[in-house]
């Protein structure tokens, strides 16, 4: 399929809304080389239900198995901050967090613990999010957030605006951890994607909102211990009113999802595609710079190996 065919072929409709097909597709559209032996950079999938889109994009990446392996204990971290059901799209959608758990099994994980810091009550957030079912269903294991007992203080001594934050314990002691968010429009951040969903790993969150939040949000994710996957739930996108949102009129569903291990790259294709449903220039999405500045990943998708998938 040509580009202009491959463009075409992406308007998306819904009950709410058209999505435009302009420049911001371009992450969809482009791509360096189809070769299997240049590693992907960046996975953008379209067109299906959350298990199946990650079930394609995943295998393009090269398999769960290159990211995680036999007997190592791994965190799946979903945004689960509203207590919300899947359809507002304030919360990852569980369907989503239950396949990538299903993979970690697979791959030969000892132990899946799931978690969020949540801004609501965290046991209505766990049971109405649909997260916590879906986790203990493929068999993780849901670890509470909401107490700073569980939280360890950490030096960041890249950090700009924050040099410390209280990291919680199920990230300190894992293998490794996968970061899921959802692609939501933010009141306070402007996009809440990969990097600014590290907030729900800290105790002390609200100081990054009082204290420069975009520099906040790049100066956490220069960690150490970084997630070994980024994977951005667009399935449904809240469009306004977020992070929290406060009906369905501010939801669209425009079944996408994209995979990478680089949280600046993923974010930047992610908020340009949220682009065409509102308009969200990237200079608006400043941690977005702040995390390239930062050498945490880079903004310039088109320098990447993209994969494209239309389901």
């Amino acid at each position: 399929m040509d580009r202009r065919n491959f463009l075409k072929s992406l308007a998306v409709a819904s009950a709410a809304f058209t999505l435009k097909v302009k420049g911001g597709m371009d992450v969809f559209a482009q791509t360096i080389t189809d070769q299997m032996e240049v590693p992907v950079d960046l996975v953008a999938v379209m067109g299906g239900e959350p298990a199946a889109m990650f079930q394609k994009g995943i295998a393009e990446m090269g398999g769960m198995g290159r990211f995680v392996k036999p007997g190592q204990k791994v965190v799946v971290k979903p945004n689960i901050g509203w207590d919300k059901v899947p359809e507002l799209a304030a919360n990852t959608n569980p369907l989503l967090v239950g396949e990538i758990i299903r993979q970690c099994i697979a791959a030969g994980a000892k132990e899946v613990i799931v978690f969020d810091n949540t801004c609501d009550n965290w046991k209505k957030c766990y049971a109405n999010s649909g997260i916590e079912a879906a986790a203990k269903a493929a068999g993780a294991k849901m670890m509470p957030g909401h107490e700073r007992s569980y939280y360890q203080s950490v030096s960041i001594p890249q950090g700009k605006s924050q040099k410390n934050a209280r990291i919680h314990q199920a990230i300190l002691d894992c293998d490794v951890w996968i970061n899921v968010p959802v692609l939501k429009h933010h009141s306070g951040a402007n996009m809440s994607i990969a990097m600014k969903n590290l907030m729900g790993i800290v105790w002390n969150r609200m100081i990054f909102h009082v204290k420069n939040l975009q520099q906040s949000i790049a100066d956490i994710c220069t960690l150490d211990k970084k997630p070994v996957l980024n994977i951005v739930d667009a399935y449904r996108v809240l469009k306004t009113n977020g992070p929290r949102g406060k009906s369905k009129e501010d939801v669209v569903t425009p079944k996408a999802l994209f995979i990478s291990q680089d949280m600046v790259a993923v974010d930047t294709a992610a908020a340009k595609f949220f682009s065409q449903i509102r308009e969200m220039p990237l200079e608006h999405v400043k941690h977005l710079a702040h995390g390239q500045e930062m050498k945490i990943g880079t903004m310039n998708i088109d320098n990447l190996n993209v994969k494209r998938i239309r389901m």
